[in-house]
């Protein structure tokens, strides 16, 4: 006899099928097979105290401060610990209890455990002289040659921009934008590329936007998450998908001293507003980007990284896109050209927390990882 520990991510209705457990004892017991954890912030002690016994007695926790049943403090932060079984009862149940609880039932309602699938690769292609990493830069017949590359070597996704923005960047009048990336956007239609992969339009300036979709691109990529109601009309007139990311400020403020009350909570209602906002558009296929590099710091980077999974709730597609950025530099100094080990590290941990698509200047080191990286999670015991 042996007993092996398993890691929790090793697909469980596998396992199960191991040792010969029927479709339906697989669905019950796979409920009870992932530990997921929520901190609570700012939690009412008489609803702590009820949610703890609540919890007990489903066999969860939730963790808090010492004497909070005394109630000494108003409001405290609390860690819950369920499984994917026990976090369903207690969103069921904390809908008829007070002080708060049915917000906290609504939250626990709307997660779902996170399960790992290789995220798609979007291929980055700069028809602008000054974007921060000189290698994504083509243009003319040179650009064609290089999407033709990264489709070939493993992008679905093929995203083109004319604008820079990276950290203190100036907007450019749409009449250049346009300039820039029509070249481009017409050879890449001339050149039957768009049946090869799906195209994406880097912008926020309705012209650009309006052209690249009405020459066959399919998906609106916007840096200020929907701002533009002549952009919403736009992505919902042609049935664009679009990818809604959070930016604090714009491109030549955003890295001067970003402040957040908890930056996950912030984004997670930025989101919720801009989704309504995409909604009322009748815009429905929107992946959301949390915007790694824009308006944070590295500690706020880093804390969305590792809770990417957070937003899954939210029920639609992440990308997450730190390719080569700073803060990489900013955690080991490393010129943008040696970035590859640190983009990799982050983007695998991102799909490893439910990221959907992977926007990357390296399209071949990228499907290369991921095909490791799926081998390595598709493993059984």
């Amino acid at each position: 006899m042996r007993v092996i520990r398993i890691d929790n991510r090793t697909p469980s209705d596998k396992v199960l099928a191991m040792i010969g457990s029927t479709p339906e004892g697989t669905k019950i017991m796979q409920r009870k097979m992932s530990l997921e954890l929520f901190y609570i912030e700012g939690l009412r002690t008489p609803a702590a105290n009820i949610l703890k016994q609540d919890a007990l007695s489903i066999g969860a926790e939730l963790a808090v401060e010492k004497d909070t049943i005394l109630c000494k403090d108003d409001r405290i932060d609390a860690v819950l610990i369920v499984n994917d079984k026990q976090r369903r009862i207690l969103a069921k149940k904390e809908l008829a209890q007070p002080f708060g609880l049915k917000k906290v039932a609504r939250a626990l309602a709307s997660h779902r455990p996170i399960t790992y699938r290789r995220p798609q690769i979007m291929g980055v292609v700069n028809a602008n002289d000054d974007s921060f990493f000189a290698g994504s830069r083509f243009r003319g017949a040179a650009a064609v040659e290089a999407i033709a590359a990264m489709i070939d070597a493993g992008a679905e996704i093929i995203d083109i921009g004319g604008v820079s923005s990276r950290p203190g960047s100036r907007p450019v009048p749409a009449e250049e934008e346009l300039a820039r990336i029509r070249p481009v956007v017409d050879a890449v239609a001339a050149e039957g590329l768009l049946s090869r992969a799906r195209f994406s339009l880097d912008s926020y300036a309705p012209e650009p936007i309006a052209y690249a979709l009405e020459k066959g691109f399919h998906i609106v990529n916007d840096i200020t998450g929907l701002a533009d109601d002549r952009v919403c009309a736009l992505a919902a007139e042609h049935g664009a998908q679009v990818v809604l990311m959070h930016m604090q400020n714009d491109p030549a403020t955003m890295q001067h001293n970003p402040t957040y009350a908890h930056v996950i909570g912030d984004i997670d209602d930025f989101f919720a507003a801009r989704l309504e906002k995409a909604a009322r558009y009748g815009i429905e296929d929107v992946v959301l980007d949390v915007g790694i590099g824009f308006g944070k710091r590295l500690e706020e980077n880093l804390k969305l990284i590792r809770h990417l999974g957070h937003f899954l709730h939210f029920g639609k597609p992440l990308l997450i896109g730190a390719s080569r950025k700073s803060m990489i530099d900013m955690i080991v100094p490393t010129p943008v050209e040696e970035r590859l080990a640190g983009t990799l590290a982050i983007h695998l941990k991102a799909a490893e927390e439910g990221a959907s698509i992977v926007r990357c200047h390296d399209v071949r080191a990228h499907a290369q990882a991921f095909a490791v990286q799926e081998a390595i999670m598709e493993t059984l015991i």
